[in-house]
């Protein structure tokens, strides 16, 4: 055991279908952007402020981590588009052990499905949707199991009838 690290699985936020535009260059929609902002602040009032921000390459990522984490130098990591739940685990064993909490901004299903690997639960992972997972474990021995859910958030959850937000972070 090395000491408690935080890993945050990160969701794109809400991106727009545009008709002949490919994948990687779809923007987030105005809704995205709010959500992608709000995330970041959510994490910010937690006390959760990233050593190392690792995001795909796509916009919608990209600009997901830059309004979550304005402040941050975030390292754009072709591994992570399209990546299934192991290529996710490879990129993240590569982290050096200086960093105490680590964000990996990508695409579902592979960071869903990597929250639940690492460590359980039952919840969805919609656009914008972040989990804080608590490990012991070194970066570069993270495996499936080594994880505890501390914290699922979703945008659509904070909200209240009428359209505008609600106080409040979900606790997993």
């Amino acid at each position: 055991m090395t000491g408690l690290r935080t890993l945050i699985l990160l969701r794109h936020a809400k991106a727009a279908q545009v008709p002949g535009l490919a994948d990687r260059d779809r923007p987030l929609t105005g809704r995205g952007e709010r959500d992608a902002a709000r995330a970041g602040e959510e994490l910010r009032a937690a006390g959760l402020n990233p050593d190392a921000v690792l995001c795909s390459p796509a916009l919608r990522t990209r600009r997901t981590a830059e309004l979550a984490f304005p402040e941050a130098e975030i390292s754009f990591e072709r591994d992570i588009y399209e990546a299934y739940p192991e290529e996710l685990l490879r990129v993240l064993q590569r982290v050096g052990p200086e960093a105490g909490t680590v964000v990996l901004c990508g695409h579902n299903p592979g960071v869903h499905e990597l929250s639940l690997q690492l460590a359980g639960g039952d919840y969805g992972f919609r656009p914008g949707t972040f989990a804080v997972i608590g490990v012991e474990a070194a970066w570069a021995d993270l495996w499936p199991g080594d994880g505890r859910l501390v914290t699922v958030w979703a945008p659509k959850d904070h909200e209240d009838p009428e359209g505008g937000l609600r106080e409040g972070v979900s606790a997993g």
